[in-house]
């Protein structure tokens, strides 16, 4: 058994996802709700495969099957994003957009069932888990009261920030300014709010043509809410606010960060061709220091692109995750993938990316991680040794991060 805990990478993916099943959450939910609950849950019929089948959708939950497959893969801890299907939801958890009035107490009643588990289960490795709690925007106060609750029970992720589609009306857009007082809260509580990708795209419809429109426009509507954000000066006005966009193109942050220093730019000299503005049009500082002063990356299955996108970040902000157990992520080639991509970077750098940026961030210990890291981190050497060849059934992750390489 290797010991020398030098020689290896502590690794914390910024991006895993888990969930329980709703026998399990039915045990969390306020009892007011369970007769509806059961109601409800006689008639909801799952689409999604990975949460259907029996041997995959345990990886949600069960601790064992959890372990094994993290451990195997290298990766010691991890900050862990919502999947499956809390109560009353429509649909997969991070797809479902913001609860309409009449269906906000039960939802909001499904949510907190998810966060009073999520806190067991992170209980039940502390030194490995950082969970991120939900909330909704539909009533200030409540959210407030949600996110205090969330800081309070010990959930180091922090919040997972609510979208608002552009067919959203009965939510007011993330720019609103109402809102401050939920931004100065996340602020003084030091939370971090984490923007995860997949979310905020509107209701296309059933056609056949909306798979592939989706699919087409979902980085966009992604990274919509970080631009609202940013553009109508939150991050002016909350300097101290930490926002994290976890599993969004890393790659397509520098040609938008260089869109919008131009918008910015040309607003503040008060016009863009014909359209005027005025000074209260206008931020007094450009896109990318806001974003430099703001934010992080949870760069998920990074491609070489991804990782050349580090250089409009300031430092300490790039941090690596497996999206872990979605079909898209890179275990059980998180090895070979790190390979691919960052076998030329140096060692107290890449110990940065792989785990010491999502400790500080995330509040973990690392050296409560030191053992588990000594015995199944991979080691120094072996992520400087550069991929030559690709293992026989490689999923689309190792193929993304061995795309452009010199391998």
């Amino acid at each position: 058994m290797a010991t020398d805990t030098a020689a290896h990478y502590t690794i914390i993916s910024a991006d895993t996802h888990a969930g329980a099943n709703h026998e399990t959450y039915r045990e969390y939910l306020a009892p007011d709700y369970q007769a509806d609950f059961d109601a409800w849950r006689g008639k909801y019929k799952n689409p999604w495969k990975d949460l259907r089948d029996t041997d995959l959708r345990i990886r949600n939950w069960d601790d064992d099957r959890r372990d094994a497959d993290q451990l195997a893969d290298g990766i010691v801890g991890e900050v862990v994003f919502p999947n499956t299907v809390p109560p009353f939801y429509p649909g997969f958890v991070l797809f479902a957009g913001p609860p309409k009035p009449d269906e906000y107490a039960h939802r909001r009643a499904g949510i907190h069932a998810h966060n009073r588990w999520l806190v067991d289960f992170c209980a039940r490795k502390p030194a490995q888990r950082a969970g991120i709690g939900q909330f909704f925007l539909n009533d200030i106060d409540d959210a407030i009261e949600d996110i205090t609750w969330i800081k309070e029970h010990g959930l180091r992720g922090g919040v997972l920030l609510p979208t608002v589609a552009p067919d959203v009306d009965w939510v007011k857009p993330l720019y609103h300014p109402d809102y401050d007082r939920l931004w100065a809260a996340l602020q003084d509580l030091d939370v971090p709010v984490n923007l995860h990708s997949g979310t905020g795209s509107p209701n296309y419809g059933r056609f056949p043509s909306t798979p592939m429109i989706m699919i087409t426009e979902v980085g966009f509507y992604g990274m919509r809410a970080f631009v609202h954000m940013l553009l109508s000066g939150v991050f002016e006005r909350f300097p101290r606010l930490k926002f994290v966009m976890t599993e969004g193109s890393a790659a397509a942050l520098p040609p938008m960060l260089t869109h919008m220093d131009q918008v910015i730019a040309s607003v503040g000299k008060g016009a863009i061709g014909e359209l005027k503005y005025t000074p209260e049009n206008a931020l007094p500082r450009s896109a990318t220091e806001y974003f430099q002063q703001n934010c992080w990356v949870g760069a998920s299955f990074p491609g070489p692109k991804d990782w050349a996108a580090h250089e409009v970040m300031a430092p300490g902000r790039f941090m690596w995750g497996s999206d872990y157990p979605h079909d898209e992520g890179s275990a059980p080639y998180s090895r070979e993938s790190l390979r691919a991509v960052f076998h030329e970077v140096g060692e107290a750098e890449l110990r940065d990316v792989l785990g010491g940026n999502a400790a500080k961030l995330y509040d973990f210990d690392l050296d409560a991680l030191a053992p588990l890291a000594a015995q199944y981190g991979p080691t120094v050497e072996e992520i400087a040794s550069p991929l030559v060849e690709l293992p026989e059934h490689p999923n689309s992750a190792l193929l993304k991060a061995a795309h452009n390489t010199d391998m």
